[in-house]
Formats: structure tokens, sequence, C-alpha cells
């Protein structure tokens, strides 16, 4: 299990979209479904997928967020023909934000929505080495813009096995709204997973939200308090085990039982569960495993 994942929130297209990322990426695949009952949207599927390797968590849960270009799932292709393929199979559907073409960073990039809303970058890294297949990536625009660096230091002291990888910053005249030494472009590393940011001061109208977070398996209790400790800001956004740091990224800090309880398949104990973690804001795993248990 990877120490952190990340989930994705659909109205009602979760399944539907695990399966269309199953048939573009290789290596990718559902892995598990689970229903919870009686949550504050209903009836909520929970779909468990990987893809390219990876862990992704997507769930139903009503259309309260919607997906922004703040963060994006960006594709690292070993070639120009797995670019291709790729971006002609996840822009159906969706917004080009921009076009797959040459570019003075790449022989093959572009950047688009899918057909749900969510934000791809695909790019065909020529010589460089590719580590980690898919990278999210945090944009800090608004009042965000120019903390990319900050935000990327603030996490590296937070998480063990954590760097910053490389920093490519605004040179002069580079941009009309970005300032000169705030980042273009950067990789770090939490927790052995890659991670890329940048700065975008331009007025997009948009920044992070719920509909994409990250979540933190944890193995007790002692390692969920100190990550909400940490990483928790906005008092008022804490739910079910759910945070927003102080850039406005959210977080949700779960315990690693957790998924052995709600995967079970016992339709009365994960109702207990569901019941009991609706009432938390922090997760209390000897709540949690009472009322499993019980």
């Amino acid at each position: 299990m990877q120490k952190i994942s990340t989930h994705l929130w659909y109205d009602k297209e979760a399944l539907e979209s695990a399966e269309l990322y199953s048939s573009i990426f290789a290596d990718s695949g559902v892995t598990g479904v689970t229903t919870i009952h009686d949550t504050p949207s209903g009836d909520a599927d929970i779909v468990s997928m990987r893809i390219l390797g990876q862990d992704f968590m997507l769930i139903n849960a009503g259309p309260y967020f919607k997906f922004t270009p703040a963060i994006s799932m960006f594709v690292a292709c070993s070639s120009v023909e797995e670019a291709e393929k790729i971006w002609k199979e996840i822009s159906n559907g969706g917004d080009v934000l921009m076009e797959l073409g040459a570019y003075p960073f790449s022989k093959k990039y572009g950047w688009t929505t899918d057909k749900y809303g969510l934000s791809w970058q695909v790019m065909f890294m020529e010589d460089m080495p590719i580590t980690q297949k898919i990278i999210p990536t945090l944009m800090f625009t608004g009042g965000n813009a120019g903390k990319a660096e900050e935000a990327m230091n603030y996490y590296t002291s937070v998480f063990n096995n954590s760097r910053i990888t490389e920093i490519a910053r605004y040179e002069e005249g580079e941009s009309e709204f970005d300032k000169v030494g705030t980042v273009k472009h950067a990789g770090f590393v939490l927790e052995g997973v890659g991670f890329a940011a940048m700065d975008s001061a331009y007025n997009h109208g948009f920044t992070f939200n719920e509909a994409i977070s990250f979540i933190i398996n944890c193995t007790d209790q002692e390692e969920i308090d100190y990550y909400w400790e940490k990483l928790s800001a906005v008092p008022e956004a804490e739910q079910c085990g759910w945070l927003k740091d102080k850039y406005g990224v959210s977080w949700q800090i779960v315990p690693e039982v957790m998924n052995i309880m709600l995967g079970s398949g016992n339709k009365d104990k994960i109702a207990k569960v569901t019941e009991a973690f609706l009432k938390m804001k922090k997760f209390d795993i000897a709540k949690l495993e009472e009322a499993y248990n019980n």
C-alpha cells in the first residue's frame, strides 16, 4: 500500500471513469468497490484502483466539488507514440487547455481535461528518466501564487523520505504575470511518491478544492495525531478524517485498518463503522475498532 495516494471525487461517475482509465492505461484496473450507506451524500460508492501501477481511490458522493486544473495528473511518456495514443483517448470529450504539440521543453506535450473534468498533462520525456508514470501536479494560483517553493519546503518537513528534486524558476521577461524567481516547474517527493508544483499568477479563477485530495495511510493513532497536528489549518474543513492545509490542499488522514473494515464485505460491520466515523473529525482507531467488533 502506498503511504500517500490520490483520491478523486465524482458525482456518480467513479466506476465509469475507473473503467475508462483502465482501458487507456496499461497496468491498470479496479481492485475493489465498496458502498457505504446513509452518508450526508446518501449512498456512496468507493472505488479502489491502480493506474499505471499507482494507487487511486474514487468516490461517488454527489455534485458538491468539481475538478479544476489546480491539481492535474501529469503522465510521463517514453515515446511520442505513447503520448499521442494517451492524448487521443484521454482528451476525447474533454476541453483542451494546451494543444498537443512541440514546445521548448518537449517535442510532444499537451494539457487537457477528460470527459469528467479531471485535468491531465501528457508529455514525451525524451531523455529524462521516468521513475513514476503519473505525477500529481499542484498549481499555486490566486492568493497562493508564488508560494509553491514555500509549500514544498513545508511538505518535505512534514513527511519522511521526502525531498525537493528540482526547481526551474521564472526568469526576467519570461512571464507577463509571474515574478522572477518563482517556480515555473518543480519536482518533490513525499514518502517516496513523486509530486510536481508550479506557480501561476495569471487570474485563473480557480484554486484547490476537495475534488482532489491526498490520502495518508497511517499505521496507528500516533501517526494520525501527528499528521493532523502538522497539516490541519482550516478547522471548519475538519470532517470524517478530512482536513485542509494552509494552502487549501485537502488531505485525508486514514488508518490502514479502515481499508480492512470497509473492505470486509460484512454489511452490518461496514454500517457500524460508517455510523461511527461520520461523527468524527479526526479518526479515533479505538472507537472505529469498537464499532467494527461490536
